[in-house]
């Protein structure tokens, strides 16, 4: 045979391929007979010199076609070995036409492949290089941003430091003799621009002698009448019956109020409500409501410290009530989303067949209140009868203060909340010396059972936390107090993660344009909204808003809009809900936690009813605490140095355990009861 019948060893080849192509054991072969000889023209020449069966078959397929068609294919069909190697070196060569050309593709499309992986691994490593520049060149405007903060920072204490010194008279006048004593003829009190003019104070000098008086005595009668000298301190009142009472946050937290009297006036120290019942006032208020009280000193604008004033404001005619200025106008917002949920909580009683309780206060209770308030900074020093109240830093939230009590010779300085720490949107408490060494110290101790981990770890694991989330997909829902705690969260993300989308709702969001308000103008002002951070759009973001994290009130999700977040994004495998704070025994908080532990259903309260959402979505506490932990409150006590310690604001087992530290340390601990200092 010659290649002049390869036509015809192509034909025969086909009908070949058709039979192979009919059995079951060449289900992995091409199914075009075509391709098939193209490609496995060895293999149809084998199947044919050694299987019966094919032959037979070809035989068949073949017996009608052309004579010379039907003679090649007879010598394929002969079972001599010899044949077969005859037809191979006929077909071997159409055989390898096809699968040369293939492989030839293929060599031409991996070296494309070769090509195109080398380009990319230059791409990566000019990529690698480029963000390895970015990333240093990111670390250095840190480092940068950082160093002008601290310059910042300092020239702001600088400007503090000078402005506290001119607003000193006295200051003023040693500045102003110092002007006035220099000599006319003095060379370097002259104008440099104008060295020919007398020196700085010349002129008016000049003027006091030729009105014939001594310049010495112009300038002591001067001084007289800027800053004249202070008066004789009178004998200090070594007894005014000084008496401190915990009317309610005593061994809870919540309901905070504190009684303090001596000398016939009578002052409460904060007049919250008792979180986790329907609006309760402090336990106690009755015992400083029967009689006559003078004064009202709020340490902070949370409820549990000032949700109660305006009813205390309405029974109390003439009540000076005495805050920072932040706290004072932070308060209102307060009372009336207080009153808000108030009504709210009364329309739901009734709802469910129950006799409403009624609002413990209305707006115009909460407008005299405000009314009533007076802004006091810190350090300054007001007198409300025989006892004298001066406020200062206690870190916590913006506005939040300690208060020293001065009766007498007698001192008590009350912590409120606080905390030692910087926070974004206020820095830690700051003890004047008239805190220390008191004769009683009212120290709160929330969180003198735990020392908290260190709060850069604490930003770190929030944010990478919610960067995983929204990596993923998903969103995360942060309850969190209306006030502080919202805003310190979205400062936090704004700051370490400003690429993550955030909503704030409820509440907290109004209280966020609040604190840009109040912070205007200062040396610290607040920016809490713009860039990534909104006000959430609901009920449209409820299910539009995908992707980010949602801050939300209530912190303990007692009520409110987290409530409805929670409601969809415990259901969602992709989302996450993070407790940031504190949580009631009795809250749907920490029942929370206590399920997301072993899994199931959670039970949502909705108005005087319940629902149940599947948990799906991670449940986590990221604790931001604003309080100051075990060896905070042990530095606090140190640095006071207080004769006695009262503890408040905490639980009572936890008190007693760190009241035995503190004993261990020397300090003696009052009980938290009715409390007169002891003879000296």
């Amino acid at each position: 045979m010659t290649s002049a019948d390869r036509p015809a060893v192509a034909e025969v080849l086909r009908a070949v391929a058709e039979v192979v192509l009919t059995r079951p054991a060449a289900a992995h072969l091409p199914d075009d007979p075509d391709r098939l000889v193209a490609e496995r023209a060895p293999l149809l020449v084998d199947a044919l010199t050694r299987v019966p069966a094919v032959r037979r078959d070809a035989a068949a397929r073949l017996a009608s076609a052309a004579p010379r068609v039907r003679a090649l294919a007879g010598l394929l069909l002969h079972p001599d070995d010899a044949v077969a190697t005859a037809a191979r070196e006929v077909f071997a060569p159409a055989a390898r036409v096809r699968p040369d050309r293939a492989a030839e593709r293929a060599d031409r499309r991996i070296a494309d492949l070769r090509g195109r992986l080398s380009r990319s691994e230059g791409r990566l490593a000019n990529a690698r290089a480029d963000k390895e520049k970015t990333d240093r060149l990111l670390a250095e405007a840190r480092a940068r941003i950082q160093e002008q903060d601290e310059t910042v920072a300092r020239l702001r204490r600088s400007a503090r430091a000078e402005r506290a010194r001119w607003d000193d008279p006295r200051a003023l006048a040693d500045a102003l003799l110092d002007r006035l004593r220099e000599r006319p003829d003095d060379p370097e009190s002259r104008d440099p621009r104008n060295p020919s003019e007398p020196g700085r104070g010349g002129e008016l000098l000049t003027s006091v002698r030729a009105a014939g008086i001594e310049p010495a005595t112009f300038l002591a009668g001067l001084r007289a009448v800027i800053a004249p000298a202070p008066r004789p301190a009178r004998a200090a009142v070594t007894d005014l019956g000084l008496r401190v009472v915990p009317i309610g946050g005593g061994t809870e937290i919540g309901g905070s109020c504190l009684l303090v009297e001596a000398g016939g006036t009578r002052i409460l120290v904060d007049a919250g409500l008792r979180p986790g019942e329907a609006a309760a006032p402090p336990r106690d208020i009755e015992r400083a409501l029967d009689g006559p009280l003078d004064g009202l000193v709020i340490t902070h604008a949370h409820n549990d410290h000032c949700g109660y004033v305006p009813a205390v404001v309405a029974r109390s005619p003439g009540l000076r009530v005495l805050a920072t200025p932040e706290t004072a106008a932070l308060m209102p917002a307060m009372w009336a989303d207080t009153l808000k949920l108030m009504r709210l909580r009364d329309r739901e009683t009734a709802r469910w067949g129950g006799e409403p309780a009624g609002p413990l206060y209305g707006p115009r209770e909460a407008a005299d209140a405000a009314r009533r308030c007076e802004a006091t900074p810190f350090g300054a020093a007001r007198t409300i009868g025989a006892l004298t109240v001066e406020l200062f830093p206690a870190g916590h939230v913006l506005g939040a203060a300690g208060v020293v009590i001065r009766a007498g010779d007698r001192r008590v300085v009350v912590t409120g909340d606080i905390s030692g720490f910087r926070q974004e949107t206020v820095d830690g408490y700051a003890l004047p010396e008239a805190a220390r060494e008191p004769d009683l110290l009212v120290l709160e101790s929330t969180c003198c059972a735990e020392n908290h981990d260190d709060r850069a770890e604490r930003v770190g694991d929030l944010t990478r936390a919610v960067r995983e989330v929204c990596a993923a997909g998903g969103r995360a829902l942060i309850p969190a107090f209306a006030l502080g705690r919202a805003q310190e969260i979205a400062l936090i993300l704004r700051r370490h993660a400003p690429e993550v989308p955030v909503r704030i709702d409820g509440m907290a969001a109004e209280l966020a344009a609040l604190f840009e308000t109040v912070t205007a103008g200062t040396p610290r002002p607040l920016t809490v909204l713009g860039g990534a951070v909104a006000v959430a759009n609901r009920p449209r973001d409820l299910t539009g808003f995908r992707r980010g994290v949602v801050i939300s009130t209530s912190g303990m999700l007692t009520g409110g809009p987290a409530v409805q977040w929670a409601r969809r994004i415990l259901a969602e495998p992709d989302g996450a809900l993070f407790i940031s704070g504190y949580q009631d025994e009795e809250s749907p908080g920490r029942r929370l936690l206590e399920l997301a532990e072993r899994g199931g259903t959670f039970a949502l309260p909705d108005g005087g009813r319940e629902i149940s959402v599947p948990v799906r979505a991670r449940v986590a506490t990221m604790r931001l605490s604003a309080h100051a932990d075990r060896r905070g409150l042990l530095r606090i006590a140190d640095e006071t140095a207080a004769r006695r310690v009262m503890l408040v604001h905490g639980t009572r087992g936890r008190q007693r355990a760190f009241a035995d530290v503190l004993r261990a340390r020397g300090q003696d601990v009052a009980p938290t009861a009715a409390w007169r200092p002891s003879a000296r």
